[in-house]
């Protein structure tokens, strides 16, 4: 199962992202996690991302301000991160991609990959809720001027995309609003009736 979670801030991407990869035993790749990693340096960049260790510089002024980090070094990461042995039986990506760009860039690697994106699940939930979310989180970068701009970013840039995977047929949208466990389902029951129909 190959599978891209979108979302806003605090629309529960992380949560079923992760739920999802241990229903399908397959590895979470989170960008934002990864940057997190990257910028903070908490944890050693040898293995999996040895080769970006100078992406922390060049990454890090745009997430203190809330921007997203430009395209180019987020599709270094995802090509360096979907060439490892792991991701060989799929994978589910969260936190990317982030602009219409990126979604048509993955789509390119994925062919050179000889990889199938199954499916785009969209989180849909309310500014309000995205919001109160995020501030509920305790993460350094979840500032309320700060999330409010990733807010503005995220209705900026996603529209598109979403329009972009809804053209090739690859779009699930769930209301991200309801419980874990009810989104979860949700999410289980359009996958499983994808298959079928």
């Amino acid at each position: 199962m190959r599978l891209v979670i979108l979302g806003g801030s605090g629309s529960g991407k992380s949560t079923q992202a992760q739920r999802l990869c241990s229903h399908f035993a397959v590895p979470q790749i989170s960008t934002g996690e990864i940057l997190r990693d990257v910028v903070s340096g908490d944890k050693p960049l040898d293995g999996i991302y040895g080769d970006l260790k100078e992406l922390s510089r060049y990454a890090k002024p745009y997430m203190v301000k809330g921007e997203l980090v430009p395209d180019d070094m987020i599709i270094r990461l995802i090509q360096s991160r979907l060439k490892k042995s792991d991701v060989s039986c799929g994978w589910i990506l969260e936190g990317y991609p982030r602009t219409a760009f990126q979604a048509e860039e993955l789509d390119f690697l994925l062919d050179e990959l000889e990889q199938k994106l199954d499916w785009a699940i969209y989180l849909q939930v309310s500014e309000a809720v995205m919001v109160s979310r995020s501030l509920g989180r305790s993460l350094p970068d979840d500032q309320p001027e700060i999330v409010q701009r990733r807010v503005e970013v995220f209705y900026d840039r996603t529209v598109p995309i979403l329009e972009y995977y809804d053209r090739r047929r690859r779009l699930l949208t769930i209301n991200g609003e309801q419980s874990p466990e009810s989104v979860l389902q949700n999410i289980l029951t359009l996958l499983i009736k994808s298959v079928t129909s």
